[in-house]
């Protein structure tokens, strides 16, 4: 049976896409309209669904803001899954090193289906910071330096069928998404190893990315760095790059031999 005849899928569509944002607002959380115009769905809908998960316990909202927020129950699932799918306590250590050597903030961000979701961030000394990225926040893949990463080494076919199912990429993220031109970065991230992301997102921060592997080879987190553009000029670029790499060869080589 073709996915969308399955009785009840856009309901569930609907809610997983609202409980998604709702998570990306965080601790701050997120109001009611903003949720209705990035789920597509009037406010009365947003509204409806809100409240249904909320009675589940899985988003709580704030009586005095009005705000949405992650609801006690994705903490309580959240526990059980990450014995399987987190790894942020044998990363952690390897994104404090590479904002320390880097002076940048250094992160760690998953592949969730057709987005990345970042999972840890760790500043970096240097005083002026990029504040582009946070825990919790999801870019599509192609869409920041980590998403870039990982793109560029799936394989052409999944490329191929990504391409496909986004079209709205430059519309959303402008004219440097379009597919021409990110497949002109995918092929220079492949040639250097890393992503670069020059400003594309927010003028004058600049961010790189380097991917990271499962022991089948599959490109499933990435290591970025971001931070203001001068201190990415061509002084520091190569040995940036070298820190980077060697951070995202260490973490898949950890992560394979713990069988993930």
């Amino acid at each position: 049976m073709p996915r969308n005849a399955i009785p009840g899928t856009q309901s569930v569509s609907r809610a997983a896409r609202l409980l998604r944002l709702v998570t990306a607002g965080g601790d701050e959380g997120t109001p009611v309209g903003e949720l209705a115009r990035s789920a597509q769905l009037t406010r009365p809908t947003t509204h409806r669904l809100l409240s249904a998960l909320r009675a589940e316990g899985l988003v709580d909202l704030d009586e005095r803001t009005g705000r949405w927020m992650p609801g006690p129950e994705l903490y309580l699932m959240g526990t059980v899954a990450a014995s399987r799918y987190d790894i942020t306590a044998i990363a952690r250590d390897i994104v404090r090193s590479l904002a320390v050597r880097t002076e940048e903030s250094a992160f760690l961000s998953v592949r969730r289906g057709d987005e990345t979701v970042c999972l840890l961030r760790e500043e970096g000394s240097f005083p002026i910071r990029s504040f582009v990225l946070s825990e919790g926040v999801r870019f599509p893949l192609g869409v920041a330096s980590a998403g870039l990463a990982i793109l560029a080494f799936l394989p052409p076919h999944d490329v191929d069928a990504y391409f496909e199912r986004h079209p709205e990429l430059p519309e959303r993220w402008g004219a440097a998404h379009s597919e021409a031109r990110l497949r002109v970065r995918l092929r220079e991230t492949v040639e250097r190893g890393c992503a670069l992301n020059p400003g594309l997102i927010v003028e004058g921060s600049y961010g790189m990315g380097a991917a990271v592997f499962t022991k089948e080879g599959h490109p499933q987190w990435a290591l970025s760095i971001t931070g203001v553009e001068f201190r990415f000029g061509p002084d520091r670029l190569p040995d940036l790059t070298r820190t980077l790499l060697a951070h995202a060869h260490q973490l898949t080589s950890r992560i394979q031999a713990a069988g993930r």
